[in-house]
């Protein structure tokens, strides 16, 4: 708390006058453009990777960024995750949705962990809120890992997207770059895509192409960030030779 108040202090002193300045120019007339599914893992800060400002996005941050499939509910209102894209989806009729996970996250570490039985059996999930969230919610990523994992990592997954129709394909890390948990925790992030799809009242929207569905991965350890490129069936590192392809393919699939 120490910490936290001299950080309050030196924002009195250095941006609050600034940022005063923005809230009063989007004050009545906000126009967020995106609804922005992160994890709540202390080193992301998406708004100073995506260089975003007061009243771009709505962010919505938990363990694992995670987005609960519909059938988890007895209805639709039961959770943080599908009343915050109410809120941004139909309330404030923002037309993007991204999911962005990145490397070493904990979650993800755990639930790779927990593919073991041995380890697994060993926590009680009554005990553990963390382990009874990932198990609840993240079961559909471990399956599809574990589908890649007896082809070694050479095939392709398929995922369903805005509809049934539009599925799209994804090689995971063909590279082979990134640490095992790396690989479950991009799987993750493309995972929430075929979960958001799921919720009715975001239906109308995904058929029209009214609403459209973006994957982002953060490495925390290079700053280098991945944006899942239909085209490419993969996550594509986004730097100077590939903003332009990737921007004429997002306005071509999204148009």
């Amino acid at each position: 708390m120490d910490r936290i108040i001299k950080g309050v202090m030196k924002y009195r002193r250095c941006h609050r006058d600034g940022m005063v300045k923005q809230f009063q120019q989007v004050k009545d007339h906000p126009e967020p453009k995106a609804v922005f599914f992160t994890c709540m893992d202390s080193r992301m800060i998406p708004t100073r990777f995506t260089e975003t400002n007061v009243g771009d996005m709505f962010v919505v941050r938990n363990a694992g960024n995670i987005v609960p499939h519909c059938n988890h509910f007895i209805d639709e209102l039961t959770m943080c995750e599908p009343a915050a894209l109410e809120l941004g989806c139909v309330v404030n009729d923002i037309r993007h949705v991204i999911v962005c996970g990145h490397s070493d996250c904990k979650a993800m570490n755990l639930l790779y962990a927990l593919r073991d039985e041995t380890f697994s059996s060993q926590f009680n999930r009554r005990m553990s809120p963390l382990r009874a969230w990932l198990c609840a919610h993240a079961s559909s990523t471990l399956s599809k890992f574990q589908q890649l994992e007896i082809t070694s990592f050479h095939e392709p997954l398929l995922f369903q997207a805005e509809t049934p129709m539009r599925r799209f394909v994804a090689y995971i890390d063909p590279e082979d770059k990134f640490a095992i948990e790396d690989k479950l925790s991009q799987i993750n992030c493309l995972q929430q895509l075929q979960n958001i799809a799921s919720y009715g009242f975001l239906k109308r929207r995904l058929e029209t192409h009214d609403l459209h569905l973006h994957a982002l991965w953060f490495d925390i350890y290079t700053g280098d960030i991945y944006y899942f490129s239909r085209a490419n069936k993969r996550f594509v590192d986004i730097n100077d030779l590939t903003e332009t392809p990737l921007l004429k393919e997002i306005k071509e699939y999204y148009s």
